[in-house]
């Protein structure tokens, strides 16, 4: 079950000219996305990270189950699937109504100033176990 929500209406600049959204544009929504998580669910914004830390992705796949088109609601679903030490797998779903468009998996690795991988500071990793219990 997905613990956080992310709206977002197919604009006309995610599409390309048969007005079907371009998939890179569904990978910078599923950035969108978890851009906010990481402020609303985790307490962590984007702009508090990188002035010392980073987040970035070192793995992600992605399935198109469907077109998204022009003018339509999507929601993409974030749930994390695992924390290691240094690492955070989430799983994002787009879905229109109830109609899974997209799914990608992705790992980010919090990383130093140096590009070391660092351990998630003490509050983001306990924010992220309880996203995993209230998803049970």
């Amino acid at each position: 079950m997905a613990v956080f929500r992310y709206p977002q209406t197919v604009l006309f600049r995610h599409c390309d000219p048969a007005r079907i959204m371009f998939f890179p544009r569904m990978l910078e929504l599923v950035n969108d996305a978890v851009e906010n998580f990481f402020e609303r669910e985790l307490g962590w914004p984007f702009h508090d990270i990188h002035p010392d830390r980073a987040v970035p992705t070192v793995e992600i796949s992605t399935r198109f189950n469907a077109p998204c088109r022009l003018g339509e609601q999507l929601v993409l679903w974030i749930e994390p699937t695992a924390i290691g030490r240094t690492s955070l797998t989430l799983k994002t779903t787009g879905k229109v109504d109830e109609d899974p468009r997209f799914e990608t998996v992705q790992t980010l690795v919090c990383i130093a100033s140096d590009g070391r991988p660092t351990p998630w500071p003490d509050t983001v990793r306990a924010r992220t176990e309880k996203l995993f219990g209230e998803q049970g």
